[in-house]
């Protein structure tokens, strides 16, 4: 059989009609391929980012050499390079290549550097002849004066631990006739690490023995090194989406075991003549899988007043949760100590400002007394309660009161109100308000707005069905929760 010495040189070019059509293929989408990649800027922070840029990089290798081989095949012979020229790095695209000229001609440096990955050598067995192509001694380092090196040579440039992979291969093409197809790291003679990929097969003489052996050898190092950096990004996107669901379930099971578990509503304040109906709902962001850091609460106090509260605690996770655990248990261990409103709210800013996990918070705590009918409440940073009464609703005038962990020692005031029977309150977070691309403002009108729709409910949960039926399903970006207070008869 004939030799395919310097496979790499194709004898005869194919139609270029045809060619030429897969060339603008190419070229249109690796310039499709390079918007996509510029838009996927590698984030070391953001394991999504890092997967998607490996992707691309690994995408524009493959597209590179596709387009320096179709360039070869329309021409029929490779840019020549400048002797000892070595820029393998290059992608091997022109910006516009004359489409009457070779691929690339434009920049035949970049375009001759790709072809230079590919190179072929035959080793005569009967005369010990080797013959290597130019392109080979580009990928080994080698100088035509230094010669090729036989096949007892190859492996004093391979790696150790790859020199009996390429002696399995060789034996085997040699003895047994089996064709060659592997990889193997060499070290150059200036030192660089290579990654080779070898396919060839003996040549036979009249008598059906070896005569010789071929081969075609690629330097894969871009595009091996762009694949592991794929397998890389790839498993640290799963390791990210692991720590994200373990993060999510522990920082549920938190919320869970800290928020009251109401399954409808609660009743407080008994002893008075206007005792209270109680019940709430949390609403989970849409725009994260992660759980926030709000809260609501409501506590019968050993004095018979109640206990309401609402608040919110900046990011998401456990670190949001564990500090909104920590601040709802000592806002209801202060609360049961008889500790008012503004000061609760003075001790809370306090607790933030000395905590391990700094944050900021809204907070909304009002103290109810059944027997005066009266509600106390002081607020850091929150919205005010919207009470509504014969179906009007209107905010309460908020006292005065700073975010909690914005600033050292920070008072905050008081205000109170008198409830009248079948009064109806709202307590929520501004993550309610704020969904569906709303401003704050607008949120509120539209929960004003459903006064006589909160009048006709039957009881506080059905009020809460009223809020969720109409803030529910929009699309925030922050969770929230929503406290409706019904005073009774």
């Amino acid at each position: 059989m004939p030799s395919p010495l310097f496979a790499d040189r194709p004898a005869q070019p194919p139609e270029p009609g045809a060619v030429d059509a897969l060339i603008s293929q190419t070229r249109r989408l690796r310039g499709e391929l390079d918007a996509v990649r510029r838009g996927a800027v590698a984030d070391e922070d953001d394991p999504r980012r890092r997967w998607r840029r490996a992707l691309c990089d690994l995408a524009v290798h493959q597209l590179d050499d596709l387009g320096a081989q179709l360039g070869q095949l329309r021409a029929g012979v490779p840019v020549e390079v400048p002797p000892g020229a070595d820029t393998v790095h290059d992608t091997g695209f022109a910006a516009d290549p004359d489409p009457g000229t070779a691929y690339g001609a434009a920049a035949p440096a970049r375009t001759g550097a790709l072809l230079s990955r590919v190179g072929s050598a035959e080793w005569n067995l009967l005369t010990d002849e080797v013959s290597w192509s130019e392109e080979l001694y580009r990928i080994f380092g080698r100088t035509r004066e230094n010669g090729p090196l036989s096949l007892d040579e190859m492996p004093t440039m391979v790696f150790a631990e790859d020199q009996p992979l390429l002696q399995g291969m060789v034996t085997d093409c040699l003895i047994d006739g089996k064709p060659i197809d592997g990889e193997f790291r060499i070290v150059r003679t200036d030192g660089r690490v290579r990654t080779v990929h070898m396919t060839g097969e003996p040549v036979l003489d009249s008598d059906g023995c070896t005569a010789s052996m071929w081969a075609v050898l690629r330097d894969v190092s871009e595009l091996r090194r762009s694949q592991r950096a794929v397998r890389e990004s790839r498993a640290g996107l799963e390791r990210s989406r692991d720590i994200e669901r373990t993060e999510r379930r522990v920082a549920v099971e938190l919320q869970e075991a800290v928020l009251p578990p109401w399954r409808g509503s609660l009743h407080f304040a008994h002893d008075g003549p206007a005792p209270l109906d109680v019940a709430a709902h949390y609403l989970p962001a849409a725009s994260t899988g992660l759980i926030g850091g709000d809260w609501y609460d409501a506590l019968a106090l050993p004095d018979g007043d109640a206990l309401l509260t609402v608040g919110d605690l900046t990011g998401h996770g456990v670190a949001a949760t564990s500090s909104m655990a920590m601040l709802l248990g000592a806002l209801r261990g202060m609360a049961v100590a008889g500790i008012r409103p503004a000061a609760l709210m003075g001790h809370l800013n306090q607790l933030l400002e000395t905590s391990v996990q700094p944050a900021l918070g809204s907070a909304m705590c009002c103290r109810y007394d059944p027997v005066a009918q009266t509600l106390t409440w002081a607020q850091a940073g929150h919205p005010a309660p919207l009470l509504f009464r014969d179906g009007t609703g209107r905010a309460l005038r908020r006292p005065e009161g700073v975010l909690l962990g914005a600033t050292t020692g920070a008072a905050y005031d008081e205000a109170e109100t008198r409830l009248l029977p079948g009064d109806l309150l709202v307590l929520h977070t501004d993550g309610l308000t704020r969904g569906g691309g709303t401003d704050d403002d607008t949120g509120a009108r539209r929960l004003l707005a459903l006064g006589p729709r909160l009048a006709g409910a039957r009881d506080a949960q059905e009020g809460v069905r009223v809020v969720v039926e109409e803030f529910g399903e929009e699309s925030r970006e922050d969770d929230a929760c929503v406290m409706v207070v019904r005073v009774g008869h």
